[in-house]
């Protein structure tokens, strides 16, 4: 199956010698694949609402554990 795009190598020497193969114009340079700027700006839109809309949503009760268990969380991290 053909992949869609393609990326330049990430080994080291690969990466060298495809820079050296693009400069020379032995080959083309790889452009990464285009985004879609409508699919960006819904997924924006979407992300935005999040977090307030669930916060709206839970009970103070509920809040408050979420808050105590991210607090812990980061608190473990440090230790």
């Amino acid at each position: 199956m053909p992949r869609t795009h393609e990326r330049p190598p990430r080994d080291t020497n690969q990466l060298a010698r495809y820079i050296l193969e693009v400069t020379t114009g032995e080959t083309e340079k790889i452009e990464p694949p285009k985004k879609n700027p409508h699919a960006q700006a819904l997924s924006k839109l979407g992300a935005s609402k999040g977090g307030k809309a669930r916060a709206e949503t839970l009970s103070a009760r509920k809040r408050s554990q979420i808050a105590k268990k991210a607090a812990q969380s980061r608190w473990a991290k440090k230790a």
